[in-house]
């Protein structure tokens, strides 16, 4: 038998690339590929790349420069790039870094057997196409296995929103969404091999409208509802969602469902009318706090995520305020803030820009307004009842980890519990980013 090659994938930004990785590793796997955790004894090193922060591409190249000195050493390890970066920046990257051997986008990864077939015979691979087949209908079947008890699930990609800032339209494409019943597979098998809490992903996953089994289209919520009939699948979440496709029957599935968790990343990006205009995401500052009234209605404990942009071109401190003023009302549990940069291609780069000290200046208070309400949010956990699913082993002897239902992460001391199974635990202590529980 001929001895197993090895594949080191470095993932880079946000959770479906985190499974699009995976993926590529099984699609990889069907040409003779394993797993290795470093890059030292790799026989392929892919870079799973994401456009969304700042200077990502130029990150990229730092860090294939950085990798020359694998391919100096061993002229046959094979060097590639995927993901969003990939498909932005194409061809430019062989230009730029001419010992890479192939660069494949986002929509085209199950076409990585042949593309590395060709590398492996001395030529260049590129693929950033946009094919009219579904990449995972050619994927094949995931290998069995044991998985964590917890896993992300991809059943929507791709944006049809142009918000001013962003290359995800770009470089994922327009909105697709996978059938109901290969999700369901899909979530079976994961269940199978050991996952009892699974995340739906999307670019814009509460727009996810798959044929069902009859031939007609399905929302997000009856795609939950469908999960939810899978045994052994405890809990569902989703993530990343627009405030214009909180649908009815997605608002009333979390008063109604027993499995979808109360946690919802809900990204509003700025408090000010103005700026949201601006930036093409076609909702208001009243909008969006009426559809948090509305979730909040249902499901009194829920707990919010958001996404902020300061220092947008245009900006005034009248729209920064209120912006702070949203959050306020809000009372977030949990926020992702960054300070504008501009994205070659999206029109908001050609706007005029907000001067970077004050920008830094704005990004920092907001960010301790959500820390602020982060702890105190925690605090008020503390003698508190939950249930958490364990996920690993924590650092001292007895400990355990796992998260909650409102996804904070929970230390479990003296536990008895074993990793997949969700404990009952009463909330002790707060500290900046964890709780710490007994089991009750």
């Amino acid at each position: 038998m001929s001895q197993a090659k090895k594949l080191y994938i470095k993932t880079y930004g946000c959770q479906m690339n985190v499974y699009d990785s995976e993926r590529m590793a099984e699609a990889l796997g069907t040409s003779g590929y394993v797993t290795t955790d470093t890059p030292e004894d790799a026989d392929m090193i892919l870079l799973n790349t994401c456009h969304i922060r700042e200077k990502a591409a130029e990150k990229v190249y730092s860090e294939l420069g950085r990798l020359k000195v694998h391919k100096v050493e061993n002229p046959e390890v094979k060097i590639g790039v995927a993901g969003c970066v990939a498909q932005a920046e194409g061809a430019e990257i062989m230009r730029r870094q001419p010992m890479v051997d192939l660069v494949v986008g986002p929509q085209s990864y199950h076409r990585l057997p042949e593309l590395e077939a060709r590398a492996g015979q001395g030529q260049k691979a590129l693929d950033t196409d946009f094919p009219e087949e579904d990449k995972f209908e050619h994927l094949t079947a995931r290998p069995k296995a044991r998985r964590a008890p917890a896993a992300f699930l991809t059943v929507q990609e791709g944006c049809d929103k142009f918000c001013a800032f962003c290359v995800v339209p770009y470089t994922r494409g327009v909105e697709v969404s996978r059938p109901v019943g290969r999700i369901v597979t899909e979530a079976r098998d994961l269940v199978e091999r050991g996952v009892r809490e699974i995340t739906l992903l999307g670019q814009n996953v509460n727009a996810y409208h798959g044929v069902g089994n009859d031939g007609d289209d399905r929302t997000l919520a009856q795609l939950i509802a469908a999960l939810e009939m899978v045994d052994g699948l405890e809990r569902i979440r989703f993530t990343t969602s627009h405030p214009n496709d909180m649908q009815d029957d997605l608002i009333a599935a979390f008063g109604e469902s027993d499995k979808l968790m109360p946690y919802l990343h809900l990204p509003v990006q700025s408090g000010s009318d103005k700026i949201l205009k601006r930036m093409n995401r076609s909702h208001t500052a009243e909008s969006y706090i009426r559809v948090i009234e509305r979730i909040r209605a249902v499901r009194p404990d829920i707990l919010l995520s958001g996404d902020f942009i300061v220092g947008f071109p245009e900006e005034t401190d009248a729209d920064f305020q209120a912006t702070i003023d949203l959050i306020e009302q809000v009372n977030y549990g949990q926020a992702y803030s960054f300070k504008y940069s501009t994205r070659p291609g999206t029109p908001a780069a050609e706007r005029a820009q907000v001067e970077d000290a004050v920008a830094n200046a704005r990004l920092q208070q907001l960010q301790a307004l959500i820390t602020k309400q982060q702890r105190a949010l925690q605090e008020a956990m503390v003698g508190r009842d939950v249930s958490v699913l364990v996920e690993r082993k924590g650092r001292l002897d007895g400990q355990m980890l796992g998260k909650s239902q409102y996804l904070h992460a929970v230390h479990i001391n003296d536990s008895s519990a074993g990793i997949g199974d969700i404990v009952k635990v009463r909330i002790t202590s707060s500290s900046t980013n964890s709780l710490a529980a007994i089991e009750n």
